[in-house]
């Protein structure tokens, strides 16, 4: 049996397990969004960092890529280990649009809007201060914001919000000290 999962930030540019393929896709009803506190992997508990996530938007659609997995039972676990780390993400079934026409079943990780770690309504100036500086176990956020952008660039998907916000952070880190 197939695994899909859907990337729509850092399981574009770094996936963590066996790829066997690719498509471009869409899922419907979510929008990606800095809204998740990072206090491992980008941040700590002492200067939290920002990771993306998906929230449900009603009307709205999120574009990334569909991955199938080589092997289905090791990546499932990784991704596991990977996106469960603080069960501020729910792992949820969502059917894809795939940009060939198929419509793919898979998983993908969407923010529990009820966790502690759950960071609604900042505004892109505060989002930019806090990724120009945190840090975490996997290196510094704004290297997290830059890889992304530049990910879903390759795919074709230019996300304007993501795109200002990476100028911002870029601004502040060029400000001298």
């Amino acid at each position: 049996m197939d695994l899909w999962v859907f990337g729509y930030g850092s399981l574009i540019w770094n996936p963590g397990i066996e790829v066997a393929e690719t498509v471009r896709a869409t899922l419907d009803g979510y929008h990606r969004s800095y809204c998740m506190w990072s206090i491992h992997h980008r941040g700590s508990e002492a200067e939290p960092g920002l990771v993306l996530a998906l929230e449900p938007a009603p009307g709205a659609a999120c574009e990334g890529v569909a991955i199938r997995a080589a092997d289905p039972e090791p990546a499932l676990a990784a991704l596991r280990e990977r996106e469960l780390i603080s069960s501020a993400y729910r792992e949820e079934q969502v059917r894809l649009r795939a940009a060939d026409g198929r419509a793919i079943e898979a998983i993908t990780y969407v923010m529990d809007t009820s966790h502690p770690q759950y960071a609604a309504g900042l505004s892109l100036e505060r989002q930019a201060e806090i990724i120009a500086h945190a840090t975490g176990g996997r290196g510094p956020n704004h290297e997290y914001l830059s890889a992304s952008v530049e990910a879903l660039e390759g795919i074709g998907v230019r996300d304007p919000d993501l795109a200002r916000l990476d100028a911002m952070v870029r601004r502040i880190r060029d400000r001298p000290a």
